[in-house]
Order: structure tokens, then sequence, then C-alpha cells
């Protein structure tokens, strides 16, 4: 992610038009999105999220994690609990030697749908989900997941997750993201959905290491249905550009 802070005042006034540009691999910065972090009315921090396609996402787990680790670094945040608003609403973070740990509230499931020769169960973890249970992982996901991805079954668009079970405690998936429009290393609210749905087919466990080609995630699922989602995040670089 590029982030912008503006804790102090608004930066950028054309955000779509920013991620267009700068989020472009070749002539930009290269990015899955841009995060704007600012103050909040109704939490300690807020997110917005603005995607390669200029459209603005409702929230991002992983895009959470990264931001609440800049704004513990510049001191924005002092406490090993912090809220961040949301579109989707206020979201929950705890931090513990370096882990963010994020509330991802409780999952919603849709049902079963059968689009593009494959069953797929749909789910909102914050955005919308399909999710594909395969038993190999080496597919043109670039060229699969976009008739699911604009399915008439998802009206707003979907997320698309390939998910293939290693154990009750494991699984590993891919992801091809809305507003990115192709695959991504890491999804964090696709890693929820993905081991949601596992464990909802009692596939897994409650407690499931999701591998992602990017890096493992660790999601559990609480008795009252309620999801967590752990991981890391790190600073790459620093820099300025023009605006």
């Amino acid at each position: 992610f590029i982030l912008i802070d503006e804790y102090d005042g608004e930066v950028v006034q054309d955000k779509p038009g920013f991620a267009a540009r700068y989020c472009d691999r070749r002539f930009g910065i290269g990015a899955d999105g841009v995060l704007f972090l600012s103050k909040a009315d109704h939490a300690d921090i807020r997110m917005r999220l603005f995607q390669p396609d200029r459209s603005e996402a409702e929230m991002c787990g992983n895009g959470i994690r990264c931001l609440v680790r800049y704004a513990i670094d510049e001191k924005y945040l002092n406490s090993e609990t912090c809220t961040i608003e949301t579109l989707a609403g206020v979201m929950k973070v705890d931090v513990d030697s370096g882990w963010i740990r994020v509330n991802m509230g409780t999952p919603v499931y849709s049902g079963i749908e059968y689009t593009g020769g494959y069953e797929v169960h749909s789910t909102n973890t914050g955005v919308p989900h399909a999710v594909i249970f395969v038993d190999d992982l080496n597919l043109a996901i670039d060229e699969i997941a976009p008739g699911i991805r604009y399915a008439p079954v998802f009206p707003e668009g979907a997320n698309v997750n390939f998910v293939r079970i290693e154990n009750d405690h494991e699984i590993r998936i891919r992801t091809y993201e809305r507003g990115v429009e192709q695959e991504t290393l890491s999804c964090g609210t696709g890693s929820v959905a993905s081991a949601f749905i596992s464990h909802r087919l009692g596939r897994t466990g409650d407690r499931v290491t999701v591998h992602t080609t990017g890096g493992d995630l660790r999601v559990t699922i609480a008795e009252d249905g309620v999801a967590f989602m752990e991981g890391t995040a790190v600073r790459v670089y620093e820099g300025t550009v023009l605006v």
C-alpha cells in the first residue's frame, strides 16, 4: 500500500485520481491501493482506501494493519488497543509484540451459487467475497476470476478467493481483488472469508493459519461468530511526490 498521512489536514483532494496514477506499477509508485489516514469523529483514527480503478473500498483488513502500524510509529496512537473508522464501521484493533489483531466483526453468509462452473460460497467480511474450494491452486486466476467477480449474483462485484484445505488448521488461498482487478499477494478480508467458510463447512477448526503468496495470517472464529485476523505490518520506505 501507499499511505498518505492527513492527520493534520487534507493533502490530496482528488483521491480517486491520485490512486489511479500512483498505484500504476509502470508509471507510478506501484501499489494495490492508497490508504489515507486522518483524525476521526467516532474512533481514534480514520482510514479511507482508494483503489487503482478509482473506486473507494468499504474497508481492508491488511490496510488496517498497515495504518495502525504507521499510526503507532508516528505516536498518533498511544495504546495497545485502538479503534479505526471505516466505511464498513468502526473496527477494534489490538497490538501485541508487533502482531496486529483486528476484530473483523461477524461474517455474513449468503449461501451457495453455481457460477462459471464452480460452486461459489458467498460471504461478506466488510466487503463481498466469493469463496471457491479447489484441489489444485495452479489456476489462471486472472482469466477465471473476472467471470465470477462480475456475476449477476454479485451486484456490487466481489473479491474471488480460491481455497485449498491443507489440514484442519491450515488453508492456502489465492485472491483476485475487486478494484485492483487482478490477483494480489494477500487479502485480509479474503483470508477471513476463506477461514470462515472453511470453518462453517466443518473442514477446519476455529483457529486457522491462512497461507497467502504474500505471507501468513492467523484467523480465529470465536464462539459468538466474531472473526479475528492477526498479522504483522512493515514500513518499507518513505518518499515525496508532487500532487
